[in-house]
């Protein structure tokens, strides 16, 4: 059976109108109401590490995965309440150098300052049940650096994150989806189990658990919407 996993990016209002990426952000309310009709509706939202068991056919179930990219202050504000009230986990991919920082890498393209979590938020996060997992150093385009630069973006953002929480660290989200089959290489050899994309479909049994598809939920989808894409595609 298909395994849909969400992305989403910043639960918080959104930015000016005109704002490159503001699609991108769901309203605390809007995220809210999602979450409480997929558990109306049976689902169980995991984090990828919980959702692995499903994913590899050891168990089933009416699950759904949850995915944070860039790790954000505000899902930490805004999501993180909401995940504990329903009893769900999720996975935050976090820029392991900007924690504590902000979304230095949207800069070029005039994406308005957000902070990233702090060292002892991301750490709460980890101590609630959520997973952390790692989205390169720098947030850097895998498919356009050196080899070797992206060789460290890789793995020195799993041992950075490693060395912060004093616990394996098996997640790994490529930056802008880019995933060449040698940064794919990359990725096993520095030890993830389990690597998502942008690619957009649900889970199928054959698929490569380091290039995993997933959902995206935009500003403008409701909880329905966000139902039928847990549901078809």
């Amino acid at each position: 059976m298909p395994i849909p996993i969400l992305m989403y990016h910043q639960i918080d209002l959104p930015a000016a109108r005109g704002s490159p990426f503001r699609y991108l952000t769901v309203d605390p309310r809007n995220f809210y109401r999602q979450m409480k009709w997929l558990k109306r509706t049976g689902f169980t939202g995991l984090c990828i590490r919980d959702l692995q068991p499903y994913l590899r056919g050891e168990k089933s179930g009416k699950v759904v995965g949850i995915t944070f990219d860039d790790g954000f202050r505000s899902v930490y504000s805004n999501a993180l309440p909401v995940l504990e009230k329903f009893g769900f986990t999720a996975t935050n991919y976090f820029v392991s150098r900007q924690i504590g920082g902000f979304n230095k890498w949207d800069e070029p393209v005039g994406v308005p300052y957000s902070a990233c979590m702090s060292g002892p938020e991301m750490l709460e996060w980890h101590r609630l049940g959520h997973e952390v997992g790692a989205h390169t150093l720098d947030h850097v385009h895998l498919t356009s650096v050196p080899p070797a630069e992206a060789q460290r973006q890789i793995a020195d953002a799993r041992h950075e994150l490693e060395d912060m929480l004093g616990t394996a660290v098996e997640a790994f989200c490529y930056p802008y989806g880019e995933a060449s089959d040698e940064i794919r290489q990359m990725v096993g050899e520095a030890g993830y189990a389990s690597a998502t994309t942008t690619r957009r479909a649900r889970v199928q049994p054959q698929d490569d658990m380091l290039l995993l598809p997933r959902k995206i939920v935009r500003r403008t989808d409701g909880w329905l919407n966000v139902l039928r894409k847990c549901r078809t595609g």
